[in-house]
């Protein structure tokens, strides 16, 4: 099997640190290569800040949810469990419901 990439996590300060460098400097290949980053990124969080969003960058997991994301999250996962264990039941009438006659 193959390896698990893990994903590079940046904090919200140094995406606004990086780009602000990048305003600053002329060559954004040059300043991707000095930070070990791609110059995609560097674009991609220059557009995200830029698209007038106050909340740029907002943060990842539970912690940065709303109480009605939070909310829509949990019932989203028991409305997928309760689907689940309807389709458990629906087989099992399936399998005990047939006779042998």
């Amino acid at each position: 099997m193959g390896k698990k990439k893990t994903r590079k996590s940046y904090t919200k300060q140094y995406k606004l640190d990086v780009i602000q460098q990048s305003y600053r400097r002329e060559n954004i290949s040059e300043l991707a290569s000095d930070l070990g980053l791609t110059p995609a990124l560097i674009y991609k969080w220059r557009a995200a800040y830029g698209a007038g969003s106050t909340d740029s960058f907002p943060g990842k997991g539970v912690e940065s949810l709303t109480a009605e994301q939070a909310e829509l999250r949990r019932l989203k996962h028991e409305l997928a469990e309760t689907r689940m264990e309807r389709d458990i039941l629906k087989k099992a009438i399936g399998i005990f419901g047939k006779t042998d006659g």
